[in-house]
């Protein structure tokens, strides 16, 4: 092993004197040298990337103090850069040098330094004249060249990923994980450039046979914030592999929507809908256990703030968002309702899925009736058993405010007594935490108040479960899922 070491750092001092003279790469003698010795050198970077990447970047720059020097004389001589997998193993040196969380202005010049190099290996925008006399004799013209050379190297890298995925467990021709893992790392710095998005999606997509996750957490975190910044787009087959793989990133999108929702001055419908539709997350919940993910968070922002007009508001948006994004999607997915709502009774959670409008309006009645009887056997009806509880059927009952507002809608314009079962399901759409006999008292005040007023809310109710400014929207296309299937009745 010590010997290693004293074999490295002499090899380290010829590589150097050699690039101080390739450095002056315009005479045929030293083009003709460089080519000679490529290939060598290409060698010896790689023994400095197994030495390197066992160190932290300090112990790297006190071993290796002109390391630096090294690498740049490197990355800006065209031949080497040309040759093999040099290139990658350039970047994979550069990224040995790179400072997680720099301590001081040092570290941090380090860092925005190795960014520059890397730029400039992957940039087509910059060509020396060595360059043109490389790539005449190639029969390329120099603003061919690079471009060319980056897309053939990541559509490379990725066609070998697919393989490794479609392979399985041949493991003769599968790539070693320890590679795989090493990619990920090299594209942290380079996620934003377009030319890496196949690499990018390639590495996503790739599912080893590994017990543990070979990807590194900061490639994730690098792709998710990339992502919501909108500084790149991928596939959704793409962001639903990111999202399942790594949870921290699919809670950080959650976190996201809610921040821009909680930021923005004024949010009517359409707003909403505009946000949650911009996030992806109702197309990606396409996949139950991303919708469940989200879904829970959903529940938990609800509880925190004690039922909030505007949570139910965007949980309402949110569903039909994707209610959308599944209908669109039903094609590829299959999965059963129940993988969905795992806490209540799937019948219920399949009448709900149904758009009200899409129902005539002469069955409302009898489909309303059938859906009071579900609440109701799942909520009070204690002998067959309750899925998940009283709360647990509320909240599934909240996702779709279509059907609250048609209930509003059927009570007012009920000539006799209205019916006991809607009663039930308005009493309980407010007061999901009551028992039988404070609902049944609920009931009665409704009936009063409609008898006196016209008025179905009771005494000492909220008047409704969204703000008034959402529920007055009234500028959303006729096509908007928001405004197909409006929300909570307005004249409540």
């Amino acid at each position: 092993m010590a010997q290693d070491s004293v074999d490295l750092s002499c090899d380290y001092q010829f590589w150097m004197q050699k690039l101080s003279v390739w450095d002056q790469a315009s005479t045929l003698e030293t083009q003709q040298d460089t080519c000679l010795h490529v290939a060598q050198f290409q060698e010896f970077l790689r023994k400095m990337y197994e030495a390197l990447k066992e160190m932290d970047s300090n112990t790297v720059i006190e071993r290796f103090p002109t390391i630096g020097q090294l690498l740049a004389k490197a990355c800006w001589n065209p031949f080497i850069l040309a040759y093999d997998e040099s290139q990658k193993i350039l970047i994979w040196c550069l990224c040995c040098l790179i400072n997680k969380e720099p301590q001081n202005s040092g570290q941090s010049k380090l860092n925005s330094w190795i960014q520059g190099v890397l730029s400039h290996i992957l940039s087509a925008l910059r060509f020396d004249k060595e360059v043109a006399l490389f790539t005449q004799g190639l029969g390329y013209a120099p603003i061919d060249y690079y471009p060319g050379l980056l897309k053939n190297m990541v559509l490379s890298l990725a066609s070998e990923l697919r393989e490794n995925h479609l392979n399985g467990f041949n493991t003769q021709r599968r790539m070693a994980p320890e590679r795989v893992a090493s990619l990920s790392r090299v594209c942290v710095p380079l996620i934003t450039l377009t030319d890496v998005d196949p690499l990018v999606e390639a590495l996503l997509i790739c599912h080893g046979r590994e017990p543990q996750e070979i990807l590194q957490p900061e490639f994730f975190e690098a792709v998710n914030e990339a992502i919501l910044l909108k500084k790149i787009s991928l596939p959704m087959s793409a962001v639903v592999c990111l999202w399942l793989r790594h949870l921290p990133s699919l809670e950080k999108a959650m976190l996201h929507l809610f921040e821009k929702l909680i930021s923005s001055e004024r949010n009517c419908l359409r707003r909403i809908e505009c946000f949650i539709k911009d996030s992806s997350l109702p197309q990606a919940a396409c996949h139950p256990a991303i919708f469940r993910v989200v879904d829970e968070m959903f529940r938990c922002a609800l509880l925190e703030t004690d039922g909030a007009l505007e949570i139910i508001a965007t949980i309402q948006v949110f569903t039909q968002c994707f209610v959308e994004a599944l209908e669109k999607a039903s094609k590829q997915l299959r999965f059963a309702l129940k993988t969905y709502f795992p806490y209540t009774s799937p019948s219920l959670a399949m009448v709900l899925l149904q758009d009200p409008q899409d129902i005539p309006r002469g069955h409302w009645l009898q489909t309303l009736k059938h859906i009071s009887e579900l609440l109701r056997e799942a909520v009070e009806d204690q002998t067959h058993g309750s899925c998940g509880g009283p709360f647990e059927s509320w909240f599934l009952f909240i996702h779709f405010g279509g059907w609250a507002e048609m209930v509003a809608e059927q009570l007012l314009m009920s000539a006799a007594e209205p019916p006991t079962a809607l009663l039930w399901l308005l009493a309980f759409y407010y007061g999901p935490r009551d028992g039988r006999q404070q609902r049944a008292q609920t009931m009665m005040a409704y009936v009063m108040a409609t008898c006196r007023h016209g008025d179905l809310q009771p005494c000492g109710q909220r008047r409704s479960p969204v703000p008034t400014e959402v529920a007055r929207d009234e500028t959303l296309p006729a096509h908007s899922p928001a405004k197909r299937r409006p929300f909570f009745p307005k004249v409540i």
